[in-house]
């Protein structure tokens, strides 16, 4: 089922080592949200630098033609994980539940090491920002049990594609 409403999207992968080719998990984010009718607004791969990411996210969310966000990877515990750090102070407003409902879905597939995930979402000038763990298995999770439904217009009783 294709998204009601086309979103303009952009991919963001933070991380120090992938590349273009070994980047699984932006790869699949960009396919899963062409498949729903969505627009690749632009994929991109950023090192786990607190600057260099809050910089290019904050690019994206000033472009008027990005409508959201989804980044991968930069979530966990090491000295190397900056993507709450960098991201948060951008919101105007915290997504709490996103990354709640991440962690409770998350819990069935790899059990009690979902508390490691610092999934966490927000919205910021009008552009939803979804921030997932790097791995491959966390972004099919995060896409295909919350984010598809809350970037398609016609998912009721309410969605996030309504709000941008």
């Amino acid at each position: 089922m294709a998204a009601e409403t086309p979103l303009n999207l952009a991919v963001v992968t933070v991380s120090d080592t992938r590349t273009a080719e070994t980047d699984t998990s932006g790869a699949l984010l960009a396919d899963k949200l062409q498949a729903e009718g969505h627009k690749l607004h632009s994929r991109n791969i950023v090192k786990d630098d607190v600057y260099q990411l809050r910089a290019l996210v904050s690019k994206l969310i000033a472009d008027p033609e990005v409508q959201g966000v989804l980044t991968t990877g930069g979530t966990g515990f090491t000295a190397r994980d900056n993507t709450r750090k960098a991201i948060t102070p951008l919101f105007d407003v915290e997504i709490e539940g996103f990354g709640e409902l991440f962690r409770q879905i998350s819990f069935t597939e790899i059990g009690s090491s979902t508390v490691q995930s610092r999934a966490f979402g927000g919205l910021a000038n009008s552009t939803v920002i979804f921030c997932l763990p790097g791995s491959t298995g966390a972004c099919r999770t995060g896409w295909d049990h919350i984010i598809r439904e809350q970037l398609d217009s016609g998912h009721k009783p309410c969605n996030f594609a309504e709000r941008i």
